[in-house]
């Protein structure tokens, strides 16, 4: 994650305050000058570090937290509440227009992800039960159109692009009418970006925007560039009006500084963050969980969330049946398996859990479970129906066919002979789907106290 350095740093702090029997001024000091260095480092704004140090030193140093049973708790918790203020205080949601097609527009420089996100984008609005239709405005980089085309025909989510002309407005204006034609109820329009702000871009954008009147604006940042983006930001608006502000590449090796300050410099809220390449690797940004998973609080929130994006209730009562007649055998073992692959990397889940910070020596290899699939898809259908067959020359088959070894294949069969006894401890009517359901959207209430 991008705050990985600067989430190390805090929660040694915090940790530190915690155990702190009483709060003096003396300690106070010592811990916020390491907190202010922490900030510092990880690229926050000085000015913004500099208002964030005195709001925490002046509600920290109170009576209240002074005479408390448990001072060091309070003066975490008020870390925390600072945190969250810092990175927008609340959620800030996509506008939706009530009378569609709710137009949404691009913008920023090139090689920040615009049109990867616009995918993403398409992708999320289509699960939330939209008709999303892409359009390819990007009329000066070299294969920008083929590139939204591929990403289009990925998804399967339609894309309206124009050959041969240099019209942007014009391609904007026509893509609408499209839409409406169509009955695309969102029109997301890929813009041009250039390596520096310039004067000939800002008035493109400006000419689509007086033309198409969008109902969102976002600006895609490249969170690795550190305080820069945060320059871009506050440009960008200024120039343009933007209504939010979507931070990509924030599972880089970056001091994520920016994310720490462009809400406070530009007054615009951050709507979403990339934590990947793929396509649905995209996550509305919370200010309240991103603060918990840089305090190593956890966010299993967002936990629950995947689980309840990836995990199929009907594959779970197929289970059960399947469990109730003492069978799971690897064609069961493989859709589990690919069910929880769609949550996403197994390290990543591992970075929301609380304390995830005492799991950082734990090296976890999500190259595994590609492993498995391609042992398991090695297989013919009898056995992996019944896996007692697989003798020597079976697994020399499969070992070849898996690119893989026949030790790497006798490790993962004694791996599923224990999942398999697990299982069956879970035969018990309603078991599985109990498991299931538990990670499910309408249970989160019993998961906010671990936040």
């Amino acid at each position: 994650m991008a705050f990985e350095g600067l989430s190390s740093r805090l929660q040694d702090i915090t940790r530190k305050i915690k155990g702190e029997a009483r709060i003096t001024e003396s300690n106070m000091k010592d811990m916020l000058r390491e907190v202010k260095l922490a900030l510092l480092e990880a690229d926050v704004n000085y000015k913004i570090v500099k208002e964030f140090i005195a709001s925490i030193q002046e509600k920290a140093l109170g009576q209240d937290v002074m005479k408390s049973l448990k001072p060091g708790e309070q003066v975490v918790k008020i870390v925390r509440d600072e945190l969250i203020e810092l990175l927008g205080g609340t959620d800030s949601k996509i506008n939706i227009s009530s009378n569609p097609p709710t137009i949404i527009m691009l913008v920023g420089l090139q090689g920040a992800g615009k049109t990867t996100f616009a995918g993403k984008l398409a992708n999320y609005l289509r699960k939330n039960g939209k008709k999303p239709l892409m359009v390819a405005c990007d009329i000066y980089r070299p294969a920008a159109i083929k590139q939204l085309q591929v990403v289009g025909s990925q998804l399967n989510i339609p894309v309206y692009a124009e050959e041969n002309t240099k019209d942007a407005v014009g391609i904007a204006k026509r893509a609408i009418n499209t839409a409406m034609s169509k009955l695309n109820d969102v029109v997301i329009i890929d813009t041009a970006g250039r390596l520096q702000i310039d004067e000939k871009l800002m008035q493109e954008l400006q000419d689509i925007k007086r033309a198409v009147k969008p109902h969102e604006i976002l600006l895609i940042v490249d969170s690795m560039t550190g305080q820069e983006a945060v320059n871009v930001a506050q440009t960008f608006n200024e120039q343009v009006g933007i209504d939010g502000v979507v931070l990509t590449k924030l599972d880089g090796d970056t001091r994520g500084g920016a994310a720490l300050s462009v809400k406070k410099v530009t007054g615009k809220p951050i709507k979403f963050i990339g934590v990947g390449e793929k396509l649905n690797e995209l996550e509305e940004f919370h200010p309240d969980r991103m603060a918990s998973r840089i305090l190593g609080m956890g966010d299993v929130l967002s936990i629950v969330e995947k689980a309840e994006q990836a995990l199929d209730l009907e594959e779970a009562e197929k289970l059960e049946k399947q469990l109730q007649k003492n069978k799971f055998d690897l064609d069961d073992y493989l859709v589990q398996l690919r069910q929880i692959k769609k949550m996403g990397s197994v390290s990543s889940l591992l970075k929301m859990l609380p304390g995830a910070d005492k799991l950082k020596d734990l090296k976890v290899d999500d190259k595994e479970f590609i492993r498995i699939e391609a042992i398991i898809t090695s297989m013919t259908a009898q056995e992996r129906k019944n896996p007692n067959i697989l003798n020597g020359s079976r697994r020399k088959r499969i070992a070849k066919g898996s690119g893989t070894q026949v030790h790497d294949i006798n490790k993962f069969m004694e791996s599923f002979e224990m999942t398999q006894k697990m299982m069956k401890q879970m035969k018990t009517k309603g078991g599985m789907r109990r498991v299931m359901k538990g990670l499910k959207l309408d249970k989160m209430d019993e998961f906010k106290d671990l936040m």
